[in-house]
């Protein structure tokens, strides 16, 4: 069976950097860095982006390229031993349940941009009822925009990686930072933005002890990133085998980081440029006010009182919104999709529809019994699953996949890889300290 493959390192980077840019920079970054002290979050961040992620991202990457299969077939191919091929089988239908289940409660959020995207619209035509009931919770609205999110999912990937992955994100990651860019100038321009990028911008370097801070920074590298759960293994299986590795896996921890800066340089802001015009941004607890809340209820009244103008930059925020939401969807998907189509043999058109169907399903239970299961599975997902299957994936590279293979994969694209920094120092830190460093982060959240 014919593989899909990446035309292009561009191409490649456009897609990788579409899964790795989602809502979990432009909305979850932002949000977790008002929640837990702006800059020193950030700084935080970025340190453990290229500590843990950009190690774990080039095991991923490796074993993706060297097996060209699915997490699964992969992981169980460059086991020896029967004890670690049952370990590499646990390790990847851990994944593909992992990225499913993401994508069930992300499906819900993308969901509430699309209806927020066409709010505006609404009352453009003069339907300010239709608008009152995209913006507002309810069982049938979050439902349905899932529904709605799925299904556009679902049609880029049934039409496979070159036409599907490929050709939409070259069209999308281009969109993003053209919007991106155009909104972070307008709303600097704004009283108040000043000192929104001060909270942003200046550490308080007592808080970077702080465990809380610290478990929600790894989480957000390992989401933000869509590591442990398979997506950059897949994406590494489709990469051409003259690419340099280290090269492309760093572009891709370059741009993540990028564009959640970028968003913090456009959220923060945003809020303070909000209460200048009157809109409450702090908490009873006296924190800047985070999560759904900072998205849906601040950003909002900010666009509204700016007069016409909000109506176009609401507009643009969320088509924003709308457009990280599908990079990333589409790399979730992909997930159980090529699991289905490689190990079970099945069409890909049938199998994107059949897991579709199941995430539909999934998200369905999440929307009804919403307080009790939305933010469980959140954490149980991003902060719990994703780091603990990454320190897994660090140990199949640095312990299980020869050494050997692995120099004769990288060298396929840089030929004079045993001789630069990135071969001295990854295979040995991969091996020892990234399993180690993930592990104890992951314990001081409940030591904590």
């Amino acid at each position: 069976m014919q593989r899909g493959q990446f035309s292009s390192r561009l191409a490649f980077i456009f897609a990788a950097s579409g899964s790795a840019v989602g809502l979990g920079n432009i909305w979850g970054f932002p949000t977790n860095a008002a929640e837990n002290g702006g800059a020193a979050f950030v700084l935080m961040y970025m340190i453990l982006a290229f500590l843990l992620a950009y190690p774990a991202l080039m095991a991923e990457l490796i074993i993706g390229r060297h097996t060209r299969a699915n997490m699964v077939n992969a992981l169980q191919s460059i086991a020896t031993s029967p004890t670690a091929k049952l370990a590499g089988r646990l390790v990847g239908v851990g994944g593909m349940v992992t990225a499913s289940l993401i994508l069930c409660f992300y499906s819900i959020v993308a969901g509430w941009m699309l209806a927020f995207m066409l709010e505006p619209i609404t009352l453009l035509l003069g339907l300010p009822e239709l608008g009152s009931w995209l913006t507002e919770f309810s069982l049938a609205r979050n439902v349905g925009f899932a529904a709605l999110f799925i299904s556009l999912t679902a049609l880029v990937i049934s039409a496979g990686v070159e036409q599907g992955i490929e050709k939409w994100s070259q069209r999308l990651m281009p969109s993003l930072f053209v919007l991106l860019g155009g909104l972070i100038l307008y709303v600097l321009m704004q009283p108040g933005a000043i000192d929104g990028l001060r909270h942003y911008l200046v550490p308080d370097f007592a808080q970077m002890s702080d465990p809380k801070l610290i478990v929600s920074a790894m989480g957000q590298a390992f989401f933000s990133m869509s590591l442990g759960v398979g997506t950059m293994l897949i994406y590494g299986s489709y990469i051409r085998a003259d690419e340099n590795l280290p090269l492309v896996g760093a572009l891709v921890t370059l741009t993540d980081t990028g564009v959640a800066f970028l968003a913090g340089l456009l959220v923060l802001p945003a809020m303070f440029v909000a209460q200048h015009l009157g809109v409450t941004i702090y908490a009873e607890s006296g924190n800047l006010i985070a999560g759904p809340d900072l998205i849906f209820q601040v950003l909002p009244a900010l666009f509204d009182g700016m007069g016409s103008a909000g109506l176009i930059v609401g507009l643009a925020f969320f088509v924003l919104m709308s457009i990280a939401a599908v990079t990333s969807s589409i790399s979730m998907l992909e997930v159980p999709v090529s699991y289905a189509v490689e190990a079970r043999q099945i069409n890909r058109i049938k199998a994107t529809w059949l897991v579709a169907a199941i995430v539909f399903a999934i998200s369905t239970t999440i929307a009804l019994n919403f307080d009790s299961l939305f933010g469980f599975v959140i954490t149980l997902t991003t902060e719990r699953a994703q780091p603990l299957l990454s320190m897994f994936l660090c140990i199949f590279a640095g312990w299980i996949f020869h050494r050997h293979s692995i120099l004769t994969e990288i060298k396929k694209g840089n030929s004079e890889v045993e001789q630069g920094l990135f071969w001295k120092v990854w295979p040995v830190y991969v091996k020892l300290f990234c399993p180690v460093l993930i592990l104890l982060t992951f314990a001081q959240g409940f030591i904590g």
